[in-house]
């Protein structure tokens, strides 16, 4: 028998915590406004808010082991001992703190955190060895909710889709809906086996295969549940059942996923990562997605002055493809100054050797004699000059082949005691002491001795599983990542007001912890391709679109069309231009300077509003066909993009604007006149071309 031993509201969502004769606990968390409502007849035991497992403790059994580890042995030693919920006053948080314990002196203690009037919660569970021997945990997670939902009748048949976020190098953020059932997470006949969906990515780019997300709806109540995990490394999520209980977990990958386990020695304690989990009241998964990018936010208060606008970057490296030289930043230079943008980025190649390409050079960062014969003294000074914030880019955790930097084995990672080396890198052991003090000379102190303004942190390949050096190849991994979280937040702290760009071959890193630890990042290295819009869009789901940096590459043999639809594919991030800007006819300049004003009349929409997608199902991102529109909205202004594909279109594109939306045409931005109407909450546009993008500014 079930019974409630605490109920917490926190605004509109409300955490049940509850127990029965076995003693475990468990967490549901639903809308406040749904707490009350009347539970559904179900047949399911309760599911633990802890999920653990410690090497020889015993398997769940029914089919679990290279299933799952949860709910096994270690978890049901578990009882619960006490509850405290603690104020700060000052912060305005609450914590709510579950400690659960067995007779070994094995605890874990559950943390709920919660900012006053947050869409989310923070959840992260620490595990205590209080006995006189060691223990070896194989699985830890973040988050584990059960009771999903509480609300339908046995087992939701039909009533429960699952919704992930793929990612994969140039075709980041693909949305994948499906049901339970097509998932095979049914119940058995007999309700005696276990049904696990474990998904995750594994490596050092936790964006490699899936972003840390997940999101279940009931279609039947209109409710989401929603999480995301900061984990720079391998992460896994799981969706559980055994009866009718539908049960959600995330957190780090654990030995059977990502070859992880970790020694706690007596007296010793270790915190999983923290996740954010939300849920809501909506039928639109953009509104709980964003209750979830919302935690984003915080990192707001650290940033910069210079990024409250969402200035205009400028990069280089389409323009001089990892070539960049003092004449040629000139050159630049003169043909972009007064135009309006904020920050200047020497890309990639500034430092290689005469006749390397620029990978091969990477990590030395010693100023090219051949390409800066007088250092970088001067070309900074002349970006200054320009009214532009200089930026360079760095790849700070590998070397290239061609360095010397490169035969430094033995401050490498290592596999079988042998340098990890992928095609044209090795990586560096960041929690070396002495990798630390190399680049904290060679990357801060270039910082430092040209006074750079911006650094473009790229990240170009995987090492994979782990490596060498601890207690599991997968702990290895979880210190390197951590490491360089802490290079990050190091930078920032050596130079106040730095910006930093995060970026792993485009999207490979877009998850909450690096997010928060940088001004923006990389959306995608899909620089000039028609699926732009298409990843852009999709990426407001799981990152804010102030930290999405989308590039327009302007070639001088496009067509004023073609300009247009790359430029207000930078309308759904933030704006950065590359390209052939010393070729630019007027009339190119015309519509790239009209997409310019047009951006900064919409950032403060960009910086805050709610997006929601319409359009075509995409089936393929390289050929896509049909028609989308991206709509942001904020509370008096709002802007939409229209984008047409390959295809046949509609003769007439209408879609029902979301209620309270700014429905007032105010301006429409496109390299043609245009006719964009809206009459009774309806949005009207007759597409006449494939490959056409139209903006639209509304107001009220």
């Amino acid at each position: 028998m079930k019974r409630e031993i605490a109920r917490h509201v926190l605004g509109d969502m409300t955490a049940c915590y509850e127990t029965d004769e076995s003693g475990k606990v468990g967490l549901l968390l639903c809308p406040t406004a749904l707490a009350e409502k009347q539970r559904a007849d179900k047949s399911a035991a309760v599911d633990s808010l802890v999920q653990v497992k410690l090497a020889g403790d015993e398997y769940n059994g029914a089919f679990a082991p290279g299933q799952t580890m949860r709910e096994g042995g270690s978890v049901k030693q578990l009882r619960f001992r006490e509850q405290k919920v603690l104020e700060d006053k000052e912060t305005n948080s609450l914590r709510i703190e579950t400690r659960l314990a067995d007779e070994r002196g094995c605890q874990a203690l559950h943390r709920l955190l919660w900012n006053q009037g947050a869409p989310y919660v923070r959840m992260e569970t620490v595990f205590e060895n209080h006995s006189d021997a060691p223990v070896s945990l194989e699985m830890l997670a973040s988050f584990s909710l059960q009771g999903i939902s509480p609300w339908i009748e046995r087992d939701c048949h039909n009533q429960i889709m699952v919704h992930r976020i793929r990612g994969r190098w140039s075709e980041e953020g693909r949305l994948e809906s499906r049901t339970m059932e097509e998932l095979q997470l049914e119940t058995s006949w007999t309700r005696e086996a276990v049904r696990c969906e474990r998904f995750g990515s594994i490596g050092s780019m936790p964006v490699n295969k899936y972003f840390p997300f997940l999101a279940l709806e009931d279609r039947e109540n209109h409710v989401f549940w929603g999480a995301q995990l900061e984990s720079p490394s391998s992460w896994q999520m799981e969706i559980y059942r055994m009866d009718d209980n539908i049960a959600v977990d995330g957190g780090l990958a654990d030995r059977e996923f990502g070859h992880w386990m970790k020694r706690i020695g007596p007296g010793e304690a270790f915190a999983s990562p923290q996740a954010i989990v939300t849920v809501c009241r909506t039928e639109e998964l953009d509104v709980m997605a964003k209750r979830l990018t919302d935690a984003g936010e915080e990192i707001l208060a650290s940033l910069p002055e210079s990024e409250k606008e969402l200035p205009i970057i400028f990069n280089e490296y389409c323009t001089t493809w990892g070539d960049p030289s003092h004449e040629n930043i000139l050159q630049i230079l003169d043909a972009i100054k007064d135009k309006g943008f904020s920050y200047f980025v020497i890309d990639c190649g500034w430092y290689k050797q005469e006749g390397d390409v620029w990978e091969l050079s990477m990590g030395d960062y010693q100023v090219s004699p051949f390409l800066f014969p007088e250092g970088l003294e001067k070309t900074v000074e002349a970006i200054k000059g320009a009214g532009l914030k200089p930026g360079i880019w760095f790849e700070i955790e590998n070397a290239g082949p061609a360095s010397k930097a490169y035969q430094k084995n033995e401050h490498f990672l290592k596999r079988d005691g042998v340098s990890i080396t992928t095609h044209r890198r090795r990586f560096w052991d960041m929690r070396d002491p002495w990798v630390q003090d190399y680049l904290d000379r060679t990357v801060i102190g270039t910082l430092k001795k040209y006074g750079f303004d911006y650094i473009k942190v790229d990240y170009n390949d995987d090492f994979g599983i782990g490596a060498d050096g601890s207690e599991s190849q997968g702990e290895t991994l979880r210190q390197n990542m951590q490491a360089t979280y802490g290079f990050f937040e190091k930078m920032t702290e050596e130079i106040p007001g730095l910006i930093v760009e995060n970026c792993a071959s485009g999207g490979h890193r877009l998850e909450p912890g690096f997010m928060k630890r940088c001004s923006m990042a990389s959306f995608s290295d899909a620089h000039e391709c028609v699926e732009i819009p298409i990843i852009a869009a999709n990426l407001h789901r799981v990152i804010l679109p102030r930290q999405s940096q989308i590039w327009a590459v302007i070639r001088e043999t496009d067509s004023l069309k073609r300009m247009a639809y790359s430029v207000i594919n930078t309308f759904l991030g933030r704006m950065c231009i590359s390209g052939d800007v010393l070729h630019l006819t007027p009339e190119q300049w015309a519509v790239l300077e009209g997409g310019m004003a047009f951006y900064r009349k919409i950032a403060p929409v960009i910086a805050k509003g709610q997006s929601y997608h319409f359009g075509s199902e995409v089936k393929s991102m390289r050929h896509p066909e049909g028609w989308q529109i991206l709509l942001r909205a904020g509370e008096e202004e709002a802007y939409l993009t229209i984008h047409t594909f390959g295809g046949k279109l509609p003769e007439e594109i209408v879609i029902d604007l979301p209620q309270g939306v700014p429905a007032r045409v105010e301006e429409i931005f496109s390299d043609t006149e245009e006719e964009v109407t809206i009459e009774n909450g309806k949005l009207r546009y007759a597409p006449k071309e494939n490959w056409k993008a139209v903006a639209v500014r509304l107001a009220r």
